[in-house]
């Protein structure tokens, strides 16, 4: 045995939700908890979500925090430095189902992995990249928002735009939260 010690698998979180839920302002909480205790903390976004900052994740509020926009899941494995000690993915909605993958191979060199993302689309079905994250989880936190209508716990994005396709990046213009009354898929 090396005198090395190894380190232990790491551990993978999941922040979900619907939109205007405050995932990303959570996992900013988390990142920046991360960095005042001392870790070293990645950050890494979809390079489709150029909504507010291409060279940061961003709340819908504009509270922004440095990350690298990735293409791929797997782009994330060859930019990943060493020393990482956490490892924090925004918008996983928006990579393939891959993104469970790159997760475990993290988790799996011993760092914390923190993801956030949709839950569910615009017609409330499942995204696979999500779900498949959720199914391989240690902690997961799913976030509720107001709905705009009623006032109730939303759980579903209510697209207003008449855009057919499942990605469609957009911000309270394009969409709203709604409670599963008041949704209209």
């Amino acid at each position: 045995m090396s005198a090395e010690k190894k380190k232990g698998f790491g551990s993978i979180e999941v922040v979900c939700g619907c939109m205007f839920s405050g995932k990303t302002t959570e996992l900013i909480r988390r990142i920046e908890v991360c960095q005042h205790a001392g870790q070293k903390v990645q950050v890494f976004n979809s390079s489709k979500d150029k909504r507010y900052a291409v060279r940061a994740i961003a709340t819908h509020d504009l509270k922004t925090i440095d990350a690298v926009h990735v293409g791929k899941a797997e782009e994330i494995l060859a930019l990943l430095k060493k020393d990482t000690d956490v490892v924090a993915l925004d918008e996983v909605n928006f990579f393939g189902r891959d993104i469970s993958t790159v997760a475990l191979k993290i988790a799996g060199l011993g760092k914390r992995v923190i993801c956030c993302g949709l839950d569910l689309d615009y017609q409330a079905v499942p995204f696979e990249s999500t779900a498949r994250l959720l199914a391989v989880a240690d902690n997961v936190t799913k976030l509720s928002a107001r709905c705009t209508r009623c006032g109730k716990p939303a759980t579903r994005t209510q697209r207003l735009v008449d855009v057919k396709t499942r990605i469609y990046v957009g911000g309270a213009e394009d969409y709203e939260a709604r409670c599963a009354d008041c949704f209209r898929p």
